[in-house]
């Protein structure tokens, strides 16, 4: 039986600018491929918008919080997010359907990496070259809750409220990022 219990699936830090996060999700592959590249299966549980893949292809993030849980209010720190945020990211790999990686805004980047696990897959999703502590924990804890809504949307059970999702997770990586990276 697999074990959709995401609460304690912390992603690891593996060096001070990177974050790594596992999950194991229903498949086949190409299903999951489908809900990373999709737009609209992306825009389920991350942001829709169009993907090139191929190496040097743009990709639009739409992020529309309201559309992902049935939680449609804002907290007043997101506010300027309500009607949407767009990121304008280029490809930096692509090898369907095994492993995509992009840009995320000026100075990060971000991979997925897909492994069949006999009816099951392994995502393994990294977050490269985070420098700053505020960028981390929003990293960390915007990937924490979007990751729980992807888990949810495939194993077909209830999507947790993300605005909620996302301020336990920010306080838990806070304590995390204290005690583990170091300085």
């Amino acid at each position: 039986m697999r074990d959709t219990s995401t609460n304690r699936n912390f992603g690891n830090f593996t060096s001070v600018q990177e974050i790594q996060f596992e999950r194991i999700l229903p498949g086949p592959i190409e299903t999951v491929w489908e809900y990373l590249t999709d737009s609209e299966k992306r825009g389920t549980w991350l942001a829709k918008g169009p993907m090139e893949l191929r190496v040097g292809g743009k990709v639009e993030l739409h992020f529309l919080h309201s559309e992902l849980s049935e939680e449609k209010t804002y907290p007043e720190r997101f506010k300027h997010m309500e009607n949407g945020a767009v990121g304008q990211e280029t490809v930096i790999a692509c090898d369907p359907p095994r492993f995509l990686s992009f840009t995320w805004g000026p100075d990060s980047e971000v991979s997925f990496e897909l492994a069949q696990k006999g009816e099951d897959v392994l995502l393994t999703l990294k977050h490269h070259k985070l420098s700053k502590d505020d960028e981390k924990l929003m990293v960390s804890a915007g990937w924490h809750s979007h990751l729980d809504i992807l888990v949810s949307k495939l194993s077909k059970e209830k999507v947790p409220r993300f605005w909620e999702s996302f301020f336990r997770y920010e306080s838990e990586y806070g304590k995390i990022i204290k005690e583990q990276i170091p300085r």
